[in-house]
């Protein structure tokens, strides 16, 4: 699974990617297939779901460092802090909705 990723990571620009492509989701489909072993189909959607939505507050952190990054006026550590701010915030707030059961 890790050379398959690595190797799409290839395709893209910053070689950087493939770092990405190489790491994040090879060790996510392991880690869900030793959770499926161990504990069962429940406890891996848990944790599925949960990687989803942490991609979401992972993406919006991104965007937003790309765009106050943009920004001559703020500096790069303000920018990433209050970035990251808001990427705890988005966490915290999916994770509430899921508890709360408004996320199925």
């Amino acid at each position: 699974m890790v050379s398959a990723f690595a190797a799409i990571g290839e395709l893209f620009k910053p070689k950087t990617f493939s770092g990405l492509f190489g790491a994040a989701p090879s060790v996510a489909i392991a880690s869900l297939g030793l959770a499926f072993h161990k504990h069962g189909a429940d406890y891996v959607r848990t944790q599925a779901k949960a990687m989803l939505l942490g991609s979401v507050a992972m993406l919006l952190y991104c965007t937003l460092c790309v765009a106050i990054a943009k920004r001559k006026q703020v500096p790069i550590w303000l920018g990433a802090g209050l970035s990251w701010i808001a990427w705890f915030a988005a966490a915290f707030a999916l994770f509430a909705l899921v508890r709360s059961g408004g996320v199925a």
